[in-house]
């Protein structure tokens, strides 16, 4: 008996289906695992009664001050962090067809990084523009890279080594702003390592609108995105502008790296790390690949903060040494055999 190609087509689609489906619904479980693992966990370990308690009872208590006052903003800012630099390196693998983009690797993070050096450092007093400050240098950055890289239209490889080199050139110029600034240096220090020590309500009040305001944008972004897998000739047969379609997601992405190095500084790899598992998982479809992506990358960084901030007790290390001993391996992965297969189709 033979059977329909097009019925055995929308058998396996709809298999394909379930299966990103069971996926979005098995990281989103993880990630409210790891919220509740990160509230029990610490110098103070709390019960699971104990942090419902907190958190539903409006006595004072101990259990109450550590949950509200302490972990909880970090482990918002930690999801919002994660969410921001794993949405944008999705975007940026997708729009550059290289599974090695990520914003701190082409240089949209060394912008950011540069913007927020220079005012923690010349011009303190305007810190609560930090966000939009960082966000001024990622796009500073992403124009000039897509400025060297423009050539009768812009080529993803070129982008990518267009990228590393600003990357390079960023970072001296970083530095070099410590050397003139070096008596406030130890202020920056940890914030260049990337952490989420000593985050609260505040820094939650000053990421939110941003990571708001990006994540509801890449809804808007997932058709530009899957017009872009198909190729740029295919992608204008189908009514696409490509360039324009380009930039926009180029700078969505610049938004949301800008939004997450703002308040937690230089953590790198979860952009590149999130995006590629997610990708072998359900597949180039960005209806599925952002809110898994976004997901993963918030569970991803309130589980490495919070091995940061337990496993070494007494000592607390930054959660951004962590995640480059967890990503660069990843890297090296890729680099030497992870990329073959790997295709935007």
């Amino acid at each position: 008996m033979e059977f329909d190609d097009s019925v055995l087509k929308a058998a396996e689609d709809d298999q394909r289906t379930k299966r990103r489906w069971l996926t979005l619904v098995i990281v989103a479980a993880l990630c409210v695992g790891a919220v509740l693992y990160s509230l029990m966990t610490g110098s103070v370990t709390i019960r699971v009664s104990e942090v419902w308690t907190a958190l539903l009872s409006p006595a004072d208590s101990l259990q109450r001050q550590i949950v509200w006052d302490l972990r909880l903003p970090r482990i918002v800012t930690g999801l919002l962090v994660g969410a921001c630099l794993a949405i944008a390196g999705a975007l940026l693998q997708g729009v550059m067809r290289n599974p090695l983009a990520d914003p701190g690797i082409i240089g949209v993070s060394a912008g950011a990084g540069l913007m927020a050096v220079t005012m923690m450092l010349v011009l303190p007093h305007y810190l609560s523009l930090l966000p939009f400050g960082a966000f001024l240098g990622a796009l500073a950055a992403t124009f000039l890279i897509y400025f060297i890289a423009w050539e009768n239209g812009v080529s993803p490889l070129r982008m990518i080594l267009a990228g590393v080199a600003i990357n390079s050139l960023l970072g001296a110029l970083m530095s070099a702003v410590m050397i003139l600034y070096s008596d406030n240096v130890q202020a920056v220090l940890p914030w260049l390592v990337g952490g989420l020590s000593g985050r609260g309500w505040s820094h939650v009040a000053i990421i939110l609108p941003y990571a708001l305001i990006g994540m509801i944008l890449s809804v808007f972004a997932v058709k530009h995105a899957n017009l872009l897998l198909l190729g740029d000739e295919v992608a204008k047969l189908l009514g696409s502008q490509v360039e324009r379609s380009r930039l926009f997601l180029i700078l969505l992405a610049t938004f949301l790296a800008g939004a997450g190095v703002s308040v937690a500084g230089l953590i790198g790899f979860v952009g590149l790390v999130v995006p590629h598992m997610m990708r072998m998982i359900v597949g180039n479809d960005y209806r599925f690949l952002l809110p898994t992506s976004a997901l993963g990358g918030a569970c991803l960084v309130v589980l490495a903060d919070t091995a940061a901030r337990s496993w070494f007790d007494p000592i607390e290390l930054p959660v951004g040494i962590l995640l480059a001993a967890l990503g660069a391996p990843f890297f090296l992965y890729l680099l030497r055999g992870g990329m073959k297969g790997w295709r935007m189709s």
